[in-house]
């Protein structure tokens, strides 16, 4: 099974894509698409959409699953987020992949064991579960690979228990 992991953005987008077979993960790719701040907002988003459109033909993940978004402070960014995240699933939804979405603590649990986990902990165990040399940057990769690490370990536990993904 191949997920992709998406941690989404409007300036950097970052994905990982990780292969789950017989318990053991095994990384495939991981980048990030990024935009430039002068582009028109309308632009910046097409342009996601197609970079994420090509990573998705090459690649055929068979999942693809990204960290639900919260805001804190300043909504402003996180509507332009939530549109970049929007590109992302439209990007799934055109090629039938199924979206799955996990709290941070969701995340931060399947991959630490702790929900509360701090980012320097999780990137650090996505290393170790990868067998990765350094953690990945830029960070937004790191985030996307743990993102496919919570999905792997929910998706596979679904396929396991029950012989189908919900």
């Amino acid at each position: 099974m191949r997920i992709i992991g998406i941690d989404p953005g409007y300036a950097i987008t970052g994905f990982g894509i990780v292969d789950f077979a017989s318990g053991k993960l095994t990384v495939s790719e991981y980048a990030a698409i990024t935009t430039n701040a002068g582009t028109p907002f309308p632009k910046r988003l097409a342009e996601i959409h197609d970079d994420l459109a090509f990573v998705l033909d090459k690649y055929r993940p068979d999942f693809m699953a990204a960290e639900r978004l919260f805001f804190t402070n300043n909504k402003t960014t996180g509507i332009e987020v939530a549109e970049a995240r929007g590109v992302v699933i439209l990007c799934a939804e055109q090629r039938g992949i199924p979206f799955y979405e996990y709290t941070p603590p969701q995340v931060k649990q399947a991959v630490t064991g702790y929900g509360n986990a701090t980012k320097r902990q999780v990137q650090e165990m996505v290393c170790r579960i990868l067998s990765l040399y350094e953690i990945p940057k830029p960070d937004d990769t790191a985030d996307a690979l743990a993102v496919a690490i919570c999905a792997a370990h929910s998706i596979g536990n679904s396929v396991f228990n029950t012989g189908k993904v919900n």
